[in-house]
């Protein structure tokens, strides 16, 4: 046993009894939100009324399907690249994606505001807090869209139902579910990552006879209230949450301090470190310089990828504990063992802080026990909350501990263990989709290439060119993302950031030569895709001692496709992609790619 008390054979064994109690048949089984009558209903828009409006056919330059962070990012550089004709597609009311939907009480981002808002520079503007909300997330991503005039001509409440490539007319032709006929030369899959929402499937549920709904669709109608507010409707309700994720931690203080009693249903706690946030100090604008938010956002990067740099300036719990397990220390002459030992110490002990934490925090030791994680810190999204811990102090709080799920839902509340919750209101706060869910299913339409679908033709995995590109799919161009042979950044900006670049530059030197069908070369996407699933870490041993969650797949990693990975071990290398492709955009003689 080492200093700290890591006993190697002791900690596992706890971490799989843990993991045991969780691995039951359908855990990861969801409701298909777009056909099921029940619940199709929790997609609805409550924030924004739908207006009518007769259809449109229109001849354009681009279409980009969404309208969230990387959405408008690819719109304002396609119009730095000249580019005039551009809609945007989107099935929220305006513009935000994630942060449209997502206005539950407490939202906000838990990477840093200042390296997290796109374009701080471009708009002089600098955040309010070391956290932003989601707020004003959004409001900064209506501002940027407002720059760069791409609300303008864009469809809200409207979803592609099929996108299609005409050969001979080298266009895009993209249908809406609002009766639309587009044409476009250039087509941008700006779906997001995390945009589908996630409903279990949990029996009994659509028995309920209280209200409920899913938290990416907060019901400020029922709960009163309003984003940044009080929720004044809740005095005499009792609320159950399902959920104790990233969404759950941040909208359960709010609703603890307004329910008459708040159920909160955990199935796997989460690890919740320190937040810290607070305003930013008056004096930070003065300290900056051009170019300041890409430093600032390299040096995170850097030090996620772990890198030497010469000061954290992020300096946060993922500086701090993740980019400390995602890098442990080796040193010449040690052997894997070894190594694999160091570094499931580092591990132990980042765990027992966040622990210990909750123990500090939570009163009532019982209920401490069940909130502490007992998994290693990768195995689930770490997250990081200064209220959350302490809500569970209220006598108006229950944490009811569920690890093999909800047995069912009656008409009134959920039963476990054959005790039966009686509550008012159900809140759905079980988040979305995971990041590797398949671009084509991201998508949410037939995209339709010269030999078949999108779908059809990633059935075994993925296959491009810089993950943005794809044979088959002339003049197609799909922001990079996980799962799909580009990188992964923990700041997801920085990597929408760099694709929108890539984009815009990309379609300024096709219209600079009068490129009319672009396409990708076999010869490059199959080298891509070599290179991708070369560098492939099977990690599923060690994944497969995680407690079940989106990061593991639900405790089947295994099922792992070396085509859907990333350039680079693990997360990938982002400064060699971005190095590579802006080499390849410097030379612009655009090899690889078979130009009409």
């Amino acid at each position: 046993m080492s200093s700290n008390g890591f006993d190697p054979e002791t900690v596992r064994a706890r971490y799989r009894a843990e993991r045991d109690k969780r691995l039951v048949p359908g855990r990861a089984d969801i409701r298909d939100l777009t056909r099921d009558e029940h619940f199709a209903g929790y997609r609805a828009d409550p924030f924004t009324p739908v207006a009518e409006r007769d259809p449109v056919t229109d001849e354009v330059d681009v279409v980009i399907v969404g309208g969230g962070i990387a959405g408008v990012l690819a719109g304002a550089q396609l119009r730095k690249a000249g580019v005039e004709r551009i809609r945007i597609v989107d099935q929220a009311g305006g513009i935000g994606g994630t942060w449209y939907w997502n206005r539950y009480p407490g939202v906000m981002c838990d990477v840093e505001s200042y390296i997290y808002l796109p374009m701080l520079e471009e708009l002089d503007y600098v955040p309010r807090d070391r956290y932003a909300s989601g707020e004003e997330i959004r409001l900064h991503l209506e501002a940027l869209a407002e720059r760069f005039d791409l609300a303008t001509d864009a469809l809200f409440h409207t979803g592609v139902t099929e996108a299609s490539w005409d050969d001979e007319g080298a266009r895009w032709r993209v249908q809406t579910d609002r009766g639309d006929e587009l044409r476009a030369r250039y087509y941008v899959l700006a779906v997001g990552i995390l945009n589908l929402m996630k409903l279990p499937t949990i029996a009994g549920m659509e028995r309920f006879a209280g209200h409920s709904f899913h938290s990416a669709r907060w019901d400020y109608g029922y709960t009163g209230g309003r984003p940044g507010e009080p929720l004044t409707g809740l005095g005499d309700e009792v609320v159950g949450v399902i959920g104790t994720g990233a969404t759950s931690i941040q909208c359960v203080p709010a609703l603890a301090d307004a329910a008459r009693h708040l159920y909160v249903f955990q199935r796997t706690p989460s690890a919740i470190g320190v937040r810290g946030n607070r305003p930013t100090d008056p004096g930070f604008a003065a300290t900056l310089r051009p170019g300041w938010q890409q430093d600032r956002m390299d040096n995170f990067q850097a030090v996620m990828l772990g890198r030497a740099v010469d000061a954290d300036l992020v300096d946060d719990g993922w500086t701090q504990h993740y980019a400390a397990v995602q890098n442990p220390p080796r040193h010449e002459g040690m052997s894997i063992g070894d190594y694999l030992r160091g570094a499931e110490e580092i591990d132990f002990g980042i765990m027992e802080e966040h622990r210990s934490r909750v123990a500090e925090l939570v009163a009532d030791p019982t209920i401490a026990e069940i909130l502490k994680p007992q998994y290693r810190y990768t195995c689930k999204r770490p997250c990081f909350h200064d209220e959350y811990l302490a809500a569970f102090n209220r006598p108006n709080v229950t944490l009811v501990d569920c690890p093999a799920g909800i047995e069912q839902v009656t008409e009134r509340g959920p039963v476990i263990d054959g005790r039966e919750y009686e509550v008012d209101c159900l809140v759905y706060a079980t988040g979305f989709e995971a990041e590797l869910t398949p671009l084509f299913r991201r998508a949410g339409h037939d995209v339709v290439g010269r030999d078949g679908t999108l779908a059809e033709r990633w059935a075994d995995g993925a296959s491009s060119l810089y993950g943005m590109m794809v044979r088959g799919f002339p003049n197609l161009f799909a922001m990079p993302a996980p799962g799909q042979q580009a990188v992964v950044t923990v700041n997801y900006t920085q990597l929408a950031v760099f694709g929108a670049e890539v984009v815009g530059r990309l379609v300024g030197l096709l219209e600079a030569k009068g490129v009319r069908r672009c396409e990708v070369g076999a010869e490059a996407e199959e080298a891509w895709t070599q290179k991708v699933v070369d560098s492939f870490v099977d990690a599923s041993h060690h994944l497969s001692a995680c407690t079940p969650s989106r990061i593991n797949m639900e405790g089947h990693p295994e099922n792992a496709n070396p085509r859907n990975g990333n350039y680079g071990r693990g997360f990938g290398d982002y400064f060699a992609y971005r190095q590579l492709i802006e080499g390849w955009l410097d030379r612009g003689d655009l090899d690889g790619l078979e130009l009409q």
